[in-house]
């Protein structure tokens, strides 16, 4: 298991887990549909900004998020 933040880009993976301390990150990440079980792909990576496809959306997170996010 490893942080989405060291995922390689175009590549599909599973979301394990959200693993942060804080109720509202994990709260916005499934409001995005990123839950355990769902697929997740990055498409690019510009400095610390991610763009990442969730159940066709693509939407961008930082890299606090990214490390929160595990594969």
């Amino acid at each position: 298991m490893m942080a989405l933040s060291k995922a390689r880009l175009n590549t599909t993976y599973t979301v394990n887990s959200v693993k942060t301390d804080y109720d509202d990150i994990r709260e916005f990440l499934f409001t995005l549909g990123c839950y355990p079980g769902e697929k997740i792909t990055i498409i690019s990576k510009l400095a610390s900004n991610y763009i990442v496809n969730i159940k066709d959306a693509r939407y961008s997170i930082d890299e606090d998020l990214a490390n929160a996010i595990m594969v």
